[in-house]
């Protein structure tokens, strides 16, 4: 089951601390990966689906509400794809 209001993005190579760090600021999501004392590891929820590594670190979550606006959504998306790209060219891909 899918929740309608919630959103769940991976980014291939890129670790979603370096995302939202990127869009602090401009939009409020939360991490598919936590960080602890031992380092950075992967959501369980996420392992226990089945996700690789490579998405599974990239991974992040978002949500609306009632009261969120189209202009809203445009705004975030466009955030993400700008710091995404930024991310992936700064390491040497496109």
């Amino acid at each position: 089951p899918r929740l309608p209001n919630t959103l769940s993005l991976s980014f291939r190579g890129i670790m979603a601390a370096d995302i939202l760090k990127g869009v602090a600021g401009t939009l409020a999501a939360s991490a598919g990966a936590a960080c602890h004392s031992s380092g950075t590891s992967m959501s369980a929820v996420l392992e226990a689906m089945g996700v690789s590594p490579d998405f599974g670190f990239g991974t992040i979550r978002l949500s609306v509400g009632r009261h969120t606006t189209e202009e809203e959504v445009d705004v975030a998306g466009a955030a993400l794809v700008s710091i995404a790209n930024s991310l992936w060219t700064s390491q040497g891909r496109h």
